[in-house]
């Protein structure tokens, strides 16, 4: 195998015609890697997004191969997956105010191009779950933009923006469904999409996950305040309140106790929407 990216969080290896993806336990904030691993996240957001994909799988087909057929060094925190073409954009959905969108809301009344009514607060539910995509930017270059429909298309095409953008709702919303069953709220999540030899278009990457997603326990939800957070928002937040202002390397070594904190509320989550135990 051939090491052929690191990412902030996962390594991509070249097998022959097929990638393998390996989640470390690596945590970024900020566009920024912490110097403090999270014991079992990469297993969990593999085990998660192997899950999700399954519930998914009548809506989009995945790149997923095998869950299994990876080197024994990865096993279960890798997947053998196909090669894609990835698009150059963020895919997300949200159906609440919260990160970015609620920043963006209160300057604007908009997100990505797309107006909401005033008077909404930190944390609210949107009228309707909204295609918001920002811009794929590798970190040395700067932080990913909220961009429009138009923009996107711009870099995808009207009809895969079109057909993307439709799709990133229909899946937030099934798996906001899932989740709100269990007493889980997603308010927003990302994507990934990548374009195959054959020119199908397939979802990627990870799904669902306390990376990719804010989840929230629906007996926690007020809005009007800062959100009880089951995902990487809990570092994030961390950060922010450590005083960390201008968010470059190196980041600040996180204590045990966030550490512990954090893994926890991964496994919560996991449990909570699968119905499986961690072992």
């Amino acid at each position: 195998m051939k090491l052929v990216h690191s990412g902030k969080v996962r390594d991509v290896y070249a097998d022959g015609d097929d990638l393998i993806l390996v989640a470390s336990d690596r945590v970024s904030v900020y566009d920024v890697v912490l110097p403090t691993p999270i014991p079992d996240k990469g297993k969990l957001l593999t085990a998660l997004s192997l899950w999700w994909f399954e519930q998914l799988a009548d809506l989009v087909p995945n790149h997923v191969l095998s869950a299994t057929d990876v080197p024994e060094e990865f096993a279960g925190r890798a997947i053998r997956c196909r090669r894609l073409e990835i698009l150059p954009v963020e895919w997300i959905a949200r159906g609440y105010l919260a990160g970015l969108g609620w920043e963006s809301y209160q300057a604007t009344n908009t997100i990505s191009g797309v107006q909401f009514p005033p008077g909404l607060l930190e944390g609210s539910q949107l009228p309707r779950p909204v295609f918001t995509p920002s811009t794929k930017t590798d970190p040395a270059d700067g932080h990913d933009e909220h961009i429009n429909e138009d923009q996107v298309a711009a870099l995808v095409g009207a009809d895969v923006t079109k057909k993307l953008g439709e799709l990133t709702v229909e899946l937030y919303s099934r798996g906001a469904e899932i989740a709100r069953e269990r007493g889980v709220i997603i308010a927003d999540t990302k994507f990934e999409f990548g374009r195959a030899a054959d020119g199908s278009l397939l979802l990627a990457d990870e799904v669902l996950t306390p990376d990719s997603s804010r989840f929230w326990r629906v007996e926690d939800w007020k809005p009007g305040q800062r959100q009880n957070a089951f995902d990487k928002q809990f570092v994030r937040d961390w950060a922010r309140d450590l005083g960390w202002w201008d968010k470059t390397p190196p980041g600040p070594e996180v204590p045990p106790e966030v550490v512990d904190e954090t893994r926890r509320r991964y496994v919560d989550i996991y449990e909570r929407l699968t119905g499986l135990r961690w072992a």
